[in-house]
């Protein structure tokens, strides 16, 4: 199956929302507390939101094999969007499907008059930061503790590519607040198929585990200790009106670049 077989479209019918229901179970792992169901969709739709969906064809159907989740926001007098879940089928991950998801999301909101879509992740997924940064051209300026409460049983954030859950006992939900400028000058760059500059010389970096899933497994008091850490050096760095824009990948100390908010004018 190449790329080109993927159509992005929105879902509309019970059928196609129920299968996103479906890959929210098979991806996430969460428990049906934690599932955004078909009511939730529909009545999203009806208050100016929709779901996106990427179909493949199989025989004389079609199979969702991902989708991403849009809902309207108020900002004073401002509405937005905020990307509520994002989830790729594990048989089609690493393949680019979410970025077609994202880059679909961004296409149908600028065409509404949108112009900015917010969202969270993890911070200590390192997979989900080079999406989000250098994929995507995010930025980030605030910080959430235990955005969704702790002893959720899953690391997944809902803008996770598609990774496998893993059990979390007693770990705090922190979350960074993605904010996508759609039409800056990186984020329609990165749209036309550029690679993403890094400014060199950041004013401070934030190193998360390599491994966090592996760390939580083995050791979770260590997990605990290094998400209190990052908890405070990125509410250092918000404070002290850092701006963070870009994300280091390392197999050893990936971290999190952020800058003085001058130095990112013309990024």
């Amino acid at each position: 199956m190449t790329m080109d077989h993927i159509v992005i479209r929105e879902c509309t019918s019970i059928d196609e929302l129920d299968s996103c229901i479906r890959l929210q179970r098979e991806v996430f792992g969460l428990p049906d507390l934690e599932i955004s169901p078909r009511r939730h969709l529909i009545v999203s739709r009806q208050a100016g939101g929709w779901t996106l969906g990427a179909f493949v064809p199989q025989g004389d159907d079609e199979r969702l094999v991902g989708f991403v989740h849009h809902l309207a926001a108020v900002r004073a007098n401002e509405i937005f969007g905020y990307s509520h879940m994002m989830a790729v089928d594990p048989e089609f991950q690493n393949q680019g499907v979410g970025a077609r998801l994202k880059w679909g999301q961004r296409k149908r909101a600028i065409e509404e008059g949108r112009s900015f879509i917010k969202w969270t992740w993890d911070p200590m997924q390192a997979r989900n930061a080079h999406f989000n940064l250098n994929r995507l051209g995010v930025t980030v300026t605030s910080y959430a503790e235990n955005f969704y409460g702790t002893d959720y049983p899953a690391l997944n954030e809902s803008e996770t590519p598609g990774s496998v859950p893993v059990i979390s006992p007693g770990i705090d939900s922190d979350r960074l607040f993605a904010s996508w400028q759609l039409q800056s000058r990186r984020v329609i760059d990165l749209a036309r198929g550029s690679v993403a500059g890094v400014i060199t010389n950041p004013d401070a970096v934030i190193h998360i585990p390599a491994d966090w899933s592996k760390l939580i497994k083995q050791n979770s008091d260590e997990a605990k200790q290094e998400l209190l850490r990052v908890r405070q050096e990125f509410q250092n760095a918000f404070a002290a009106g850092l701006v963070c824009a870009a994300f280091e990948r390392s197999s050893e100390r990936p971290g999190y670049l952020l800058y003085k908010a001058q130095a990112l004018q013309s990024f």
